[in-house]
């Protein structure tokens, strides 16, 4: 399976008669690419963001323009900062935001969840689907929803002005997995209908552990700080900044990924083995592997710490896989020690701001009761097992 190969040519084909009707939540980069193709391809779509100044331009304009490899003027049916209006008409809705702003899409969206709905966390980096299940039930809601999430974001895209996307590539598969696992065929298939790129992944806790993100990002801006402070991102990330101590540090955290997952019953694919996997970049060692990656060439570093490497990937990526080890006796001492050092780097507290086993519903479950709720708990299930 290649997860981050990348389609140059617009998928074509014809709105089915019962097509799903799509909300985005999120005008950001992916947020504006996942709107605008859908609705370029004839999809109804209805665009949400938090702060309604940043839809203006867009509500001018009426809709989203594209360039790249889909290229078009893009109509939006509603452009909106009003979550009620925003899912009145949904079937599916796209939640495409940094995974810091899950938590609380999740209570703003709570009270208009509805039978039948469809939330794809896109993506939902590590424990992001138990998560939003979590906050969604915490305030009660008990309808016959399904959370998915996404591995990966399926565009590689850069918004140039407010109404405005370049959409520069679109990965040709993407696994998907929902919560609950049984629903997850259902959820590909409506899906499918705008984008065959997605496909069945096997639960919510593979697409969260295969999360290689987690240990590309953070690990490696934190062993650069000095050089990237010095220098404000004047180097290649990948083939500058990592050399052979980095990467043994690098293979350390996911050696303690890959553990965490098998104490769930889970083969995560290695470091190693995704770049041969998604790059065909092979090597003896991991630092072999990276500077073998023709695709990680001419990657500049941040021009500063304060970037979601870190003020995402922490929080959402590596906390949420330390709690798993904490919670199944696996040890994680190179995760907690980048946890700990970002967080010092940048004077947060990302164990308390991070996806704890408390955030994501599971404290106190075994392996068996993880891996049994994530394929049959949902809210529904939750409303069955209140009654009983």
């Amino acid at each position: 399976m290649v997860m981050n190969s990348f389609s140059f040519q617009p998928v074509v084909h014809a709105v089915p008669p019962e097509a799903p009707r799509f909300t985005v939540l999120g005008a950001g980069h992916g947020g504006l690419a996942m709107a605008g193709h859908l609705a370029l391809m004839g999809f109804q779509v209805s665009l949400y963001n938090r702060s309604d100044e940043r839809l203006e331009p867009i509500r001018q304009s009426g809709g989203i323009t594209l360039n790249g490899v889909v290229e078009g003027f893009a109509p939006l049916s509603v452009i909106t900062s009003n979550m009620e209006e925003a899912l009145a008409e949904a079937d599916v809705i796209m939640v495409v935001v940094p995974a810091n702003a899950h938590s609380w899409l999740a209570e703003k969206a709570a009270p208009y969840l509805r039978d039948g709905h469809i939330v794809v966390l896109h993506p939902g980096r590590t424990g992001g689907a138990l998560e939003f299940l979590h906050v969604v039930a915490s305030k009660g809601v008990r309808v016959d929803a399904t959370i998915a999430e996404a591995q990966t974001l399926i565009y590689t895209a850069r918004n140039n002005n407010p109404a405005q996307v370049t959409i520069y590539g679109i990965k040709n598969n993407v696994p998907v997995a929902a919560l609950p696992g049984h629903n997850t065929a259902n959820v590909v298939k409506t899906l499918r209908t705008a984008l065959p790129q997605f496909v069945s992944g096997s639960n919510v806790l593979k697409t969260s552990l295969d999360n290689i993100g987690a240990i590309f990002h953070p690990g490696l801006l934190i062993l650069n700080a000095t050089r990237v402070e010095a220098t404000r991102g004047g180097f290649d990330f990948y083939t500058d900044g990592v050399t052979p101590s980095i990467s043994k540090v690098l293979e350390a955290m996911d050696a303690e990924r890959v553990a965490v997952a098998e104490a769930l019953g889970i083969r995560a694919m290695t470091a190693r083995t995704w770049l041969y996997v998604a790059y065909d970049a092979a090597g003896r060692t991991l630092y072999e592997a990276i500077q073998n990656n023709q695709g990680y060439k001419g990657i500049k570093a941040p021009t500063g710490l304060f970037h979601r490497y870190i003020t995402e990937d922490i929080p959402m990526s590596l906390v949420p896989i330390a709690a798993l080890g904490e919670l199944l006796d696996v040890p994680t001492p190179t995760i907690r020690s980048m946890i700990h050092l970002g967080s010092l780097l940048l004077g947060e507290d990302y164990w308390r701001q991070g996806r704890t086993k408390e955030k994501m519903g599971i404290d106190g479950l075994s392996a068996t009761e993880i891996r049994r709720f994530v394929m049959e708990g949902g809210l529904a299930w939750l409303k069955e097992k209140e009654k009983s």
